[in-house]
């Protein structure tokens, strides 16, 4: 793994593949390089990807309690990208990082090639609700030690002993209160966006990403039967078929390297 200095942190971040330049962002409490495991293999035959670690999360270290939001973690992609000399570039996002991708598309869309969001929710509700339930750190230690263990080996050996649980609740504190996009808000996403969710996600209905496909400028919906949230897990070969032809569709203006010096890591 390399590190680069962006937005006053040290990112951690793979790079692997060819091609046009693609950001992967990765769910909470998760990485890039384990989330797009099933799509690597394929999107590295024809992008460059950066998988970089968001703030807090596992090689990457921050202390989420001196600020932790959805706003930063835009900003560190952006910055991120602009450390790396990317001018423009493809970006696909699970969940948090998915929202993460849609504010890069909101605030930046001259910079976004084109977006794809899984699981991306735009709605309070039940998503506030989920996380109040499924977030608390010492209901998970008491009643999923396993998971427990999992958060504590990607996270702990770089952000400090227990620092997992500090995780969660900033993320389930900022889930709750963040606001949400305003319709203005989101037409300003004026690029081709990918969504795709599955038709049992508690995060996000069906309905909801119907009506966010309506909202956008330029958006098409793949819904993915039977799956919960982790679309790009639990059917890995139907979604990387059409996020293979979406990208690849709006990749032709693409440039296939940075367009700015590339700094040493």
């Amino acid at each position: 793994m390399a590190i680069i200095r962006a937005n006053g942190l040290e990112i951690s971040y793979t790079v692997e593949g060819e091609g046009p330049p693609l950001l992967l962002l990765h769910a909470a409490t998760s990485s890039a390089t384990e989330d797009w495991a099933a799509q690597r293999p394929v999107l590295r035959n024809h992008f460059t990807l950066y998988l970089p670690d968001a703030r807090s999360h596992a090689a990457t270290r921050w202390d989420p309690r001196d600020g932790w939001s959805h706003d930063l973690l835009r900003d560190d992609a952006l910055a991120f990208a602009d450390a790396l000399g990317l001018a423009r570039f493809h970006v696909a996002g699970l969940s948090m990082g998915a929202g993460t991708a849609l504010g890069l598309a909101m605030t930046s869309p001259d910079r976004i090639i084109s977006a794809v969001l899984a699981a991306v929710g735009v709605e309070k509700e039940p998503r506030a609700s989920v996380a109040r339930r499924l977030m608390d750190p010492d209901t998970i230690a008491r009643e999923d030690p396993a998971w427990a263990r999992r958060l504590a080996r990607r996270h702990d050996p770089v952000q400090g002993p227990d620092a997992w649980k500090a995780l969660l609740v900033a993320i389930r504190d900022d889930i709750i209160a963040a606001p949400m996009p305003s319709p203005e808000e989101l037409r300003r996403a004026r690029l081709p966006i990918l969504l795709a969710v599955g038709d049992r996600d508690p995060w996000v209905p069906l309905e909801q990403a119907v009506k966010l496909r309506r909202q956008l400028p330029d958006a098409r919906l793949f819904v993915a039967p039977g799956v919960g949230h982790v679309v790009v897990a639990e059917r890995p070969s139907a979604f990387n078929t059409v996020m293979s032809q979406f990208l690849r569709s709006t990749s032709v203006s693409a440039p296939a390297t940075a367009t700015r010096p590339r700094p040493g890591v």
